[in-house]
């Protein structure tokens, strides 16, 4: 893949997201598709109610559009390819249905937590079919485990998709931090020849890197969870072909952190009767401790920025 075709790919998914973006939220305010901002969460964020939601949907609609054109025009169009859009769309349609009842039903709740999760459970379990179907090496590194890596593939995409979606709480938070993520995969794609991975990870950034422009604070228009829930399980899809599983323990260690300020909350709730933050997913812990949103944004990414450099440049040594 040369430079130019690299270009283009951004630039495609880039203009989609950038130049439709403005008629989608036009379009939800007039029909006043807006979010519900959930009782439990900061009392300053109750001014974001009615912004609209679900600006995913564009981001996933440039990124499928592009590997499509470009993938058909440099013949990458294989089941690579196909996996990676598989997991990008059909998780994106997940979130879809659960933004949907969201909003028309005036809540924040959505899918009750088991109805969530199964649908996450078999979108994994079909890709973990089409995974072992095309003969990809279902192990790690040399070790082959068989159908126990499938169940660990099922665990990681569901795993880091509700990851991803609970860190998605300030304006443009998620936005920065799966950009560096995705350009970290890149680099590893690239220098593995995994151009269909590659490809794929140009358009996701083109994308978001469009999305940023209205997704900053003060947000114009939220991704969702149609585009968090699609955002993280195709990273872990994107991990898992690139046999570089772990990696998404640093590259996405923010996703993880706000998953075990979470985990770790209740815990010690249940077991104590105590709190150990002010509030959780942790951003809230900071927003309550005086932290501006941009000033947790800001911190967020550089932390992504220097894990994800870290573990690419180790990645690339032991290659």
């Amino acid at each position: 893949m040369n430079l130019v075709t690299m270009v283009l790919t951004i630039l495609s998914a880039f203009l989609i997201t950038y130049l439709i973006m403005p008629w989608l939220i036009r379009y939800f305010r007039a029909h006043k598709e807006g979010q519900q901002i959930r009782k439990e969460g900061p009392t300053w964020h109750a001014k974001k109610a009615g912004t609209p939601t679900m600006g995913g949907i564009l981001f996933i609609f440039a990124a499928l559009i592009t590997v499509l054109w470009v993938g058909g025009w440099q013949s990458l169009l294989n089941n690579t390819t196909w996996a990676l859009l598989f997991t990008l769309v059909v998780y994106g349609l997940i979130g879809m249905w659960d933004d949907s009842i969201k909003i028309f039903e005036h809540q924040n709740e959505g899918f009750k937590p088991w109805q969530k999760a199964l649908c996450q459970v078999i979108a994994a379990c079909v890709f973990t079919v089409i995974y072992q179907h095309e003969g990809f090496q279902m192990g790690f590194g040399t070790s082959q485990v068989g159908w126990l890596y499938g169940l660990f593939i099922i665990f990681w995409m569901v795993g880091f998709s509700n990851a991803v979606n609970l860190t998605d709480g300030l304006d443009g938070l998620v936005d920065g931090c799966a950009l560096i993520s995705f350009i970290a995969y890149l680099i590893i794609a690239l220098a593995q020849r995994q151009l269909e991975v590659a490809l794929f990870c140009l358009a996701v950034i083109g994308g978001l890197l469009a999305f940023f422009r209205y997704n900053h604070k003060p947000a114009q228009i939220f991704m969702g969870d149609m585009g968090s829930l699609s955002l993280g399980a195709s990273l872990a899809a994107v991990a898992l072909l690139l046999h570089h599983e772990w990696s998404l323990l640093f590259i996405g260690i923010i996703y993880v952190i706000e998953t075990a300020s979470v985990m770790l909350q209740v815990l010690s709730f249940k077991t104590t009767g105590k709190r150990i933050f002010k509030m959780t997913p942790i951003h809230h812990h900071f927003e309550l401790s005086g932290w501006s949103e941009w000033r947790i944004d800001i911190t967020f990414w550089l932390i992504t920025l220097v894990s994800s450099a870290v573990t690419v440049i180790y990645v690339l040594m032991r290659n």
